[in-house]
């Protein structure tokens, strides 16, 4: 058996097609930080689905609590912004499963109704999200948090994760602000300079628009190299200033 698990806030834009992919599991758990709007009033329209809530303790630190509220070991986890495509639910439910692995899924990302191939950490795309939580876990970073690999073999997975991370502009923004604070707090006792700051954020910028094809999205992938590099530059602007609250 397989527990398919969300974090949630704010979500209703994207979470109903999340849900809708999942109803051929037996058990989705929705661990919810605070929304105020109709998040948890669509979870609630799902038999297999159950709601708990807790205040955001950061996104590693989350996903293993979700976990541990789950009744199965074997663990599926999905943000509230990806679909699971038919394929790869049929590729998952024909698995024998094997504690030792850790299975890797091939994550599409669209913006502005186009796949995205191209920029920095948009394509390619492999996510590890189907694990044995007696095996492992979520390290317990604050953002950018990853599946522990060492010591299990790594399985990918042929059919995709479909992933719509930004609906408008202002889910850049809301990002940017939620994720550069994140990044500030878990290095706290590092020190930075503003032209850190500017070397990151332009390094991340001609990554994504040049070395990564982004030039070559149109102005997609002009919107996402901006993106890249706003968000790497407060980043470090934030580590520079010894600014961690939002």
């Amino acid at each position: 058996m397989i527990t398919a698990t969300i974090l949630t806030k704010n979500s209703e834009k994207t979470l109903k097609a999340t849900l809708d992919s999942l109803t051929r599991f037996p058990e989705v758990i929705v661990l919810d930080s605070g929304s105020t709007d109709d998040t948890l009033k669509i979870a609630t329209q799902y038999p297999n689905v159950t709601i708990h809530t807790s205040p955001f303790l950061g996104f590693g630190p989350m996903h293993n609590y979700a976990t541990k509220l789950s009744s199965h070991d074997w663990i599926l986890s999905i943000d509230s912004d990806e679909i699971l495509t038919p394929e790869l639910i049929d590729e998952i439910l024909s698995l024998t499963l094997d504690p030792e692995n850790l299975y890797k899924i091939d994550r599409h990302n669209f913006y502005n109704g186009k796949r995205i191939k191209w920029c920095g950490g948009w394509h390619p795309d492999f996510v590890s999200r189907l694990y044995h939580r007696k095996k492992t876990r979520f390290s317990e970073d604050l953002v950018h948090e990853k599946v522990v690999e060492k010591g299990l073999k790594v399985i990918s997975l042929k059919k995709p994760l479909h992933h719509t991370p930004y609906q408008e502009i202002g889910d850049f923004l809301d990002k940017m602000q939620l994720y550069t604070r994140l990044f500030a707090e878990q290095r706290a006792n590092e020190t930075g300079s503003v032209w850190q700051a500017l070397f990151h954020g332009w390094g991340a910028f001609i990554k994504s628009y040049i070395f990564k094809r982004g030039i070559f999205g149109g102005k997609e992938g002009f919107i996402i190299s901006m993106y890249n590099g706003h968000t790497a530059f407060y980043k470090y602007l934030r580590i520079a200033l010894n600014d961690d609250v939002s």
